[in-house]
């Protein structure tokens, strides 16, 4: 294996889903004090989420609420519940690159533009034919950390 060209940083995001995000949010937010930061909807990704947060500066964590629009149609975000969940990557393009030679699978649609602005790409949970590498049941957000993230943990020495 070559050398990886990139480094896992920290987690960015957590995404729980359920047929209704207020019963999420009640339990996230009104019982367990998270603070609420903004909403996106994507009818191609077939989401409706609150995105709150934990932690402060580079150690804040997303902790993303979502529910489908139509729990009929794919993805369905609501399950598992544990939807999925998002790691910072210094070099995300550099990520991919890398891992795509060593037979990861992603899922369709390549590196673009997250619910949080940051540019995103998910690792499939099941490797197959052409690419056998999969996240071993687990839906995987790869995120390009913004430099304030890269700097703050560099100076953590991570």
């Amino acid at each position: 294996m070559s050398q990886r060209p990139f480094r896992v940083l920290g987690v960015q995001q957590i995404a729980v889903g359920g047929q209704d995000k207020g019963a999420l949010k009640k339990f996230w937010v009104d019982m367990l004090g998270l603070q609420y930061s903004s909403t996106y909807r994507s009818e191609k990704e077939n989401v409706d989420e609150d995105i709150c947060q934990i932690g402060v500066g580079a150690a804040t964590v997303e902790l993303d609420l979502m529910q489908p629009l139509d729990p009929e149609k794919r993805p369905k975000v609501h399950e598992p519940a544990l939807n999925h969940i998002g790691l910072w990557v210094d070099n995300l393009p550099a990520a991919v690159e890398w891992l795509e030679q060593q037979g990861v699978r992603f899922t369709p649609g390549g590196i673009r533009a997250g619910a949080a602005g940051h540019d995103v790409c998910f690792i499939h949970p099941k490797g197959n034919e052409q690419a056998p590498i999969g996240a071993e049941g687990v839906l995987l957000e790869l995120v390009q950390a913004p430099e304030s993230v890269i700097s703050a943990f560099a100076e953590l020495g991570a």
